[in-house]
């Protein structure tokens, strides 16, 4: 039967993933430079009402409130023995709003990076956040997620080992990384190579694909490479920022794109060839509806020209190279 989302998968054209628990906690009072995992044990009605909304919404897969919950991030605030207990928490309230849905509802147990450059670039060590990752990786495991969702990826030593984390815990994946204006993770991996290179991995994802960045447009370019390196069999994800990051008149960031962008962009990701779709930082449950009855009401498309995208979403600093311009 396999997990919860390779059902879904095999059951429809598009899988719902969902926005971002970050801007919805900040937006319920987390205060900058907090760690919002806390609130998994602090305030776990809020993070419920946060994964509610988003299956109201339509989501099909939702995502725990973990994505700085390993040890080294969490070292940070003092909070490194508190690994386990965060953990388990955030799997726990994911589930039991899944359980509660009526319908079927993937919960992946989300895994961001560590937050340091890693060698031989850096000073942290590969097997540093190897184990920081498992640590993580088996609370969650053991608080009920189906998946586990590695997102957020710069560096491809990073993702591998965060993946051999998942794989020893014996948790199947999802796994993204981030494409910034120039076309490339900030250490300068492409999409395309990126997709091509978890086909090769001895524990292969489920779905793998891009989230975060610098909005939509530029998105649906790693789309576009991703979908180009994919084998017959990858399933590309799409997960964009909810438009660019901007200071409103209290100084606080908000995000330009309205739930029509959201839709537009979501069509034109599933023309492109990405079969999960959702948001990033800035995306509400109001975009993800959206998103949702764009989805139902457009019919599929062909491929989004450059032209097109650029149109619609706005203007790219720069593409992988297909489909031409012209």
């Amino acid at each position: 039967m396999g997990n919860v989302l390779t059902r879904l998968l095999g059951e429809k054209d598009v899988v719902i993933a969902d926005g971002a628990m970050g801007t919805s906690l900040f937006q319920l009072g987390l205060a900058k430079g907090d760690n919002g995992a806390m609130w998994n044990i602090e305030r776990p009605e809020l993070v419920r009402g946060i994964h509610q909304g988003f299956v109201d919404a339509g989501s099909d897969v939702i995502l725990t409130n973990t994505f700085g919950a390993n040890r080294i991030r969490l070292a940070l605030h003092g909070l490194e023995d508190r690994v386990r207990a965060i953990n388990l928490a955030g799997a726990s309230i994911a589930r039991g709003v899944a359980d509660g849905a009526g319908r079927p509802v993937a919960v992946a147990g989300n895994i961001g990076p560590i937050g340091d450059v890693l060698e031989p670039l850096g000073s942290r060590s590969v097997a540093e956040a190897e184990e920081a990752f498992g640590e993580q990786a088996l609370a969650l495991k053991e608080g009920g997620v189906d998946i586990a969702w590695i997102e957020t990826m710069f560096a491809d030593n990073e993702l591998d080992a965060a993946v051999r984390a998942v794989r020893r815990v014996g948790l199947e994946y999802v796994a993204t990384m981030t494409f910034d204006s120039g076309g490339r993770t900030m250490m300068g991996v492409r999409p395309e190579d990126a997709m091509r290179r978890s086909c090769s991995f001895e524990w292969p994802p489920i779905a793998f694909g891009a989230n975060c960045g610098v909005g939509p447009s530029q998105l649906l370019d790693s789309v576009i490479g991703l979908v180009r390196g994919a084998g017959s069999r990858s399933i590309v994800v799409a997960k964009s920022n909810c438009g660019i990051p901007v200071l409103d008149d209290h100084l606080r960031v908000a995000y330009s794109g309205t739930p029509e962008v959201l839709a537009t962009y979501a069509c034109m990701a599933r023309d492109a060839g990405a079969r999960i779709i959702g948001g990033c930082c800035g995306t509400t449950a109001t975009h993800i509806s959206s998103i949702v009855a764009a989805l139902a009401a457009r019919p599929k498309g062909p491929p989004p020209s450059y032209q097109e995208i650029e149109r619609r979403l706005g203007p790219l600093r720069v593409t992988t190279g297909e489909p031409a311009r012209s």
